[in-house]
């Protein structure tokens, strides 16, 4: 995080952004700023919420998205001119882009050359080049003192004007900047047009991103690579690599990996590099390490040498899920004394402390060491947490769960408790949408990012989440995750959890070749099944997320209606028919509408929710006959529907694809209720 805090020069920023864009395309251009269009908005001293101004809508959140006074058409000839720093995959990345929102063909050229002709001019480079520069100088902004980073790593700045020359600048404070920046060209583009907006954008949090850490079957290779695609197109910065069921990550973290599998992990890194995501491969030798042991020390660091030579450069050395009160060797009772908390602290943390600084300050480009404690919840301060405090180095990064293993609420204070103990800002480990513990059997977790407090990223070094054994449906909950990592002090769940349905319903951070905005039905269909799937619950069993809440809204409506006189009743069956018509809907269209991956991964969910929805119409279908007097036919009804929810309550999760196997479980306590109830309800 930048230390020149994005709340000390807001106002700035704010009152000058749309002058900055100007001069910005001034500069680039080594022209005038293009005419302004009339009916331009005027920037103001608070930036107003893209929805009531009807901006368009980007996800993450951009810190400023101001109108440039209407939108730029893309068609024909267009030249997008790419500075030299800019890698070829960002470069072609634009040039799909482009194509996609309607150019027939997009001349790629080097600054200074001329392309006739052309219909719109695109710039790709970076803010920091010197025209850019120049014009960004030449403005109003207020910027820190000398000493402090005016932008954090990975902001950009883009402007789309139209005029009598039309023109689109995108530019980066670094080469994820300059990538980011198209990713979001990417969202404002539109059939034949992209929005006319300007963008001054910089992360909260310096690391966002996924951790496989979850027990149970481990992702495939191509579902990591799909996902680390996805983590660029979303800015998430980060994946760690720590699958509880590989062998070679835990229980046989000594042995090399055989050669297949270091090939597809250089491949994963490959493929991170690509997307300006950082590969963080997690080793994890807790279960049966001696610490004292040269023979460990040197299986330890080749490990970690056999993947430095394929790519990597970010490592993690968990401790969590140990019993760290019995030392695995005698030499260990001798080096730290009885086992102890306390003891185990202070042997992890020299352990840690000297591969800082005799594996990675020895090999050039790695990144500051990760290690997730033994003790990784909650802010009690113990014998454990004061040894690590004490003697962990301070540049070794330290994940924390939050105030429990699987928190129902997360807040500032939360956080600021966590750094005092640890002393040292940690890296959020949320587990959640996890689902591979016994009180999550035959659960998807669909619903939102909730019950993070805005802020956070003011007090955390990052954001990582712990997603579902399946995980093309995990980037329902990861969409959200990095809209709020990116920008929490604006995070809005509702918009971010619909975002998810629309990236689904239409690919549109995909681009290229395919639609750039979703389907409408099946967005609705989608929101329809994530509310059937809108869940999370603590070891419990206890829901920390309320289940169906769209659902239960209207049941509750209903039941008040019933309530009533005749005219009453028949209304409200009317109304409550529409929405059980959806339910019973949307897994066609979903089926029809939505990436194979993720059908693939929700298909028993999917064939629960056909004979759920079938089970509410046969209810409604019952309490109609029943308002209308015709008991006979109330029965009938109300057996088929008994007969469809015994039948939805039998299905079962796919042997072998998710940790716990069970019966799917769906709008849990509130559609099964509601069925199962109706009969009586007189």
């Amino acid at each position: 995080m930048s230390r020149f805090r994005r709340t000390s020069r807001r106002s700035a920023v704010l009152a000058s952004l749309s002058c900055v864009l100007a001069l910005l395309v001034a500069g680039c251009t080594g022209g005038s700023p293009a005419p302004e269009s009339t009916g331009r908005q005027e920037s103001s001293e608070h930036t107003p919420s893209p929805e009531s101004e009807g901006l368009p809508d980007v996800v993450p959140r951009p810190s400023q998205l101001v109108d440039t006074g209407g939108d730029v058409r893309v068609s024909g000839k267009v030249s997008l001119v790419v500075d030299p720093a800019v890698v070829p995959a960002t470069r072609d990345l634009a040039v799909r882009v482009l194509r996609a929102a309607g150019a027939e063909e997009v001349v790629v050229r080097d600054p200074g050359r001329r392309v006739e002709d052309s219909t719109l001019r695109v710039r790709l480079g970076s803010r920091w080049a010197p025209a850019m520069m120049k014009a960004y100088q030449n403005t109003e902004l207020e910027f820190p003192s000398e000493d402090e980073e005016a932008l954090a790593p990975e902001s950009y700045a883009l402007s789309i004007r139209r005029g009598q020359n039309p023109e689109i600048v995108l530019g980066g404070v670094d080469p994820a900047g300059t990538y980011y920046a198209v990713q979001t060209l990417r969202q404002l583009a539109t059939p034949g047009r992209v929005a006319g907006v300007a963008v001054l954008d910089e992360p909260e949090m310096s690391t966002r991103g996924v951790i496989e850490g979850f027990y149970g079957s481990p992702w495939t290779h191509a579902e990591r690579m799909d996902q680390i695609a996805f983590y660029g197109a979303v800015k998430l910065n980060s994946y760690v690599y720590a699958p509880k069921n590989d062998p070679y990550h835990r229980d046989r973290w000594r042995d090399p990996y055989p050669a297949e599998r270091l090939r597809r992990l250089r491949d994963l890194q490959e493929e991170a590099a690509e997307n300006h995501v950082k590969l963080t491969f997690a080793l994890s030798p807790g279960k049966s390490i001696c610490f004292s042991d040269p023979a460990d020390w040197n299986a330890l660091t080749d490990k970690l040498d056999s993947l430095y030579d394929i790519g990597v450069r970010s490592f993690s050395i968990p401790f969590d899920d140990i019993d760290y009160t019995e030392w695995n060797c005698s030499s260990d009772r001798a080096e730290y004394g009885a086992p102890s908390a306390a003891a185990a602290g202070e042997a992890q943390a020299r352990l840690l402390n000297r591969l800082r600084r005799e594996f990675l300050a020895r090999h050039h480009g790695t990144m500051p060491l990760q290690t997730v404690p033994t003790e990784y919840s909650d802010t009690e301060d113990s014998p454990y947490k004061s040894a690590l405090r004490e003697r962990l180095d301070p540049e070794i990064e330290l994940m924390w769960t939050g105030p429990g293993v699987i928190p129902e609420s997360i807040t500032v204070d939360d956080a600021a408790s966590a750094e005092r103990v640890w002393g040292r800002k940690t890296i959020l480990w949320d587990n959640y949408p996890v689902n591979d513990y016994d009180a999550t059997e035959g659960r998807l977790m669909l619903g939102p990012y909730a019950e993070r407090q805005p802020g956070l990223g003011e007090v955390l070094e990052g954001l990582v989440i712990n997603p579902m054994n399946q995980a093309a449906a995990s980037k329902v909950v990861e969409i959200s995750a990095a809209d709020f990592a990116w920008n929490s002090s604006e995070f809005d769940e509702q918009r971010a959890w619909r975002a998810a349905a629309e990236y689904l319903a239409g690919d549109r951070f995909r681009g290229d070749e395919q639609r750039l905005t979703p389907d409408s039905e099946t967005v609705d269909a989608l929101m329809v099944f994530f509310d059937l799937n809108h869940a999370a619950v603590l070891p419990d069993g206890e829901p920390w997320l309320r289940p169906a809440p769209e659902l239960r809204r209207r049941l509750d409506e209903f039941r008040k209606a019933w309530s009533g006189d005749a005219a009453n009743r028949k209304r409200a069956v009317a109304e409550l028919r529409g929405y059980a018509q959806s339910i019973a809907d949307a897994p066609e269209r979903i089926r029809k509408g939505t990436p194979e991956d993720f059908v693939a991964d929700v298909r028993p969910w999917l064939r629960a929710t056909d004979l759920w929805g079938d089970a509410l119409l046969a209810t409604l279908d019952g309490l109609s006959a029943r308002a209308s007097g015709d008991s006979e036919a109330a029965s009938e009804n109300f057996r088929r529907a008994g007969e469809l929810a015994d039948r939805a309550g039998s299905v079962r999760t796919e042997p072998g694809e998710t940790r716990p196997q069970g019966p799917v479980r769906l709008a849990d306590g509130v559609l099964d209720a509601f069925i199962r109830q109706a009969p009586d309800m007189r």
